[in-house]
């Protein structure tokens, strides 16, 4: 076991970044369970630098490589909740596996985190320290540049360059001239530089509105669709549909008496809509 231990410690130290999917194979929702978060901060706890696979850190962006993909290997049963968690390099290869770790709590959150906890005991005899050994491969990779044709292109811009500066030049010199025995005309028709600059537009001002105050008992909570989200309530009822739009946190919003828009501001979901030929504003408790 100790052999093991030291020839996964000396792997691991090769990578800088332990990357969370957000959402792990098997699972029907994001961080289902919490179990994206807490292997996260268990990673993060035992000394690596855990990130999830939506927010990479740009090196790791450019050299994927950098970085072992995190796995949750769900293997319960009717009784007992199983995980392990292994670590994959960039070519898909198993780096390392943890233990097994087990719970035989009913509820399916309490169970996934006391099993979680348990399979990452792995780490806890490991002094983990990036050796920047992935970063050194990377900068020694051949690259391979061609000059072909360059000096050329070169000359030639250049001359384009110029005939096209001395053609744009004489193209804007605009004169008129006339001369005969009877009448001498010379007006020079150059365009003369403008002073005048663009007007440059002023935000919208928004009216500043009585934003409608939550039932605070009320609470709506919110269920994955295909095309965005359903707020139901404790009865549970379906309460209003959130269907995504092209900006980020902002909804088309559909329920059976109201239909309008709902954007995050300031930390808090607000329900905007007509009423009666006005515009009202009303703050929405909603549990994601």
């Amino acid at each position: 076991m100790l052999s093991y231990i030291g020839f996964s410690q000396t792997d691991l130290n090769n990578y800088k970044y332990i990357i969370v999917p957000k959402k792990f194979e098997g699972f029907k929702d994001v961080n289902q369970y919490q179990t994206s978060t807490l292997i996260k901060y268990l990673f993060d706890g035992k000394g690596f630098t855990p990130v999830y696979d939506d927010a990479l850190p740009e090196d790791l962006n450019m050299n994927r490589c950098l970085g072992l993909l995190a796995e949750l290997r769900d293997d319960s049963n009717l009784f007992t909740t199983k995980t392990k968690i292994a670590l994959k390099d960039c070519n898909g290869l198993e780096v390392f596996t943890t233990m097994e770790g087990t719970s035989k709590i009913k509820e399916y959150k309490e169970a996934f985190n006391e099993a979680i906890k348990a399979a990452m005991r792995s780490f806890n005899n490991m002094d983990y320290a990036y050796n920047g050994e992935q970063s050194a491969k990377a900068s020694q990779a051949p690259i391979t540049v061609s000059f072909k044709n360059d000096v050329k292109q070169l000359k030639e811009s250049k001359v384009s360059n110029a005939n096209d500066y001395k053609d744009a030049k004489e193209s804007k010199m605009v004169i008129e001239q006339k001369a005969t025995e009877t009448e001498q005309l010379y007006k020079d028709k150059t365009p003369i530089a403008s002073n005048m600059t663009k007007g440059e537009k002023s935000a919208p001002e928004f009216k500043q509105l009585e934003i409608k105050k939550p039932n605070e008992d009320e609470v709506w909570y919110a269920q994955s669709t295909e095309n965005g989200y359903q707020l139901v309530d404790s009865t549970p009822k379906i309460r209003m549909q959130l269907l995504k739009s092209s900006a980020d946190n902002v909804y088309m919003a559909q329920s059976d008496e109201k239909n309008g828009m709902v954007y995050e501001k300031d930390e808090q979901w607000i329900f905007e809509y007509y009423e009666n030929g006005e515009l009202v504003q009303e703050k929405l408790n909603i549990k994601f």
